[in-house]
């Protein structure tokens, strides 16, 4: 792992930030959400509660912030915050284009500086739950939630990693790295579409760290390609990502 991790994945979300206004902006007309590469539908997922009217939320890595504007529409008093201006010019025009009354915060979801216990709900999509170490962003969402506090969290499935090139290529039917002792991978040298430092564990390693923090799993959903799905988004082809699990969603709920 390259310890600026924080600096190169800023940099780089910043200079691609133009490539998502579109998506973005897609997202944010959406009637219902939909998560991932491969757009599986809210419906069938059920990553948010219907109804957040009075509640407290905060996306963490929120890109363009569609999902605090879902969270929005549905009642619930935002914040959201990234580490890429870039990103967050796009999230606050979108913001006021669509009349949702978000806070934003340029800053490390790692470290978030508002007090503990402010937040009943947290979600990232491809934000914190991959640019960040688990380690530590996850404790700092443990002391942002109040008791009984919910988390949800979407990334790369480990399987995903393990069966991806060190080179960027896209994923395959061939175990390219071990398992045991899984971190994630530093894509920033890869000649195809290079990206940042991604961070992933083993299953079991996340679950340790959940029971440590003191978190409770309440649910665990492994995420495939839709049916008729074709291409390859995330450099993972629509065929493998059928036929294993491309994506993790955890639910995670704070007793304490």
């Amino acid at each position: 792992m390259i310890r600026d991790y924080v600096s190169v994945n800023r940099d780089i979300w910043d200079a691609d930030a133009v490539n998502w206004v579109t998506v973005g902006e897609r997202l944010w007309r959406a009637e219902t959400p939909e998560w991932g590469n491969w757009g599986n539908s809210e419906a069938s997922l059920k990553l948010l509660p219907t109804d957040m009217t009075g509640q407290d939320a905060i996306e963490l890595g929120c890109g363009t912030a569609y999902v605090s504007g879902w969270m929005a529409r549905r009642g619930a008093r935002v914040t959201a915050i990234d580490v890429s201006p870039g990103q967050l010019e796009t999230a606050r025009r979108l913001a006021v284009h669509n009349g949702a009354d978000i806070t934003f915060i340029e800053g490390n979801a790692e470290e978030i500086g508002l007090p503990d216990a402010s937040f009943d709900f947290a979600i990232s999509e491809y934000g914190a739950a991959i640019w960040c170490p688990p380690d530590m962003w996850l404790r700092e969402a443990w002391r942002l939630l109040r008791p009984g506090g919910r988390l949800v969290f979407l990334g790369n499935h480990p399987m995903a990693l393990v069966c991806s090139p060190a080179d960027g290529s896209p994923c395959d039917m061939t175990l390219h790295r071990p398992y045991l002792g899984m971190w994630g991978a530093d894509w920033t040298k890869v000649e195809v579409e290079p990206s940042g430092v991604c961070f992933n564990l083993t299953i079991s390693a996340w679950m340790a760290l959940f029971a440590d923090i003191g978190f409770t799993v309440s649910r665990y959903q492994e995420i495939f390609a839709p049916d008729g799905a074709t291409g390859v988004r995330g450099a993972v082809p629509a065929a493998w990502a059928q036929r294993y699990p491309v994506e993790q969603v955890w639910h995670l709920d704070k007793h304490q």
